[in-house]
């Protein structure tokens, strides 16, 4: 039985200019390298604790 897992839709909206460098490093490490970009990306605490790092500069869809 295969298990389906969960997913999320994550979008920059915002730029890493002039923000401490942690930030601009989780985002990379979502792999949203430009402003716009969209990411499907596994529902994970750990994928969950480096959004919340960057809360204020993404979009997350369910």
């Amino acid at each position: 039985m295969a298990t389906k897992k969960k997913t999320i839709k994550v979008t920059r909206t915002g730029s890493s200019i002039g923000r401490p460098a942690y930030q601009e490093t989780n985002l990379r490490g979502l792999g949203l390298t430009k402003t716009g970009r969209t990411v499907e990306l596994e529902d994970t605490p750990a994928v969950r604790g480096m959004i919340k790092k960057v809360a204020h500069l993404v979009k997350v869809e369910e």
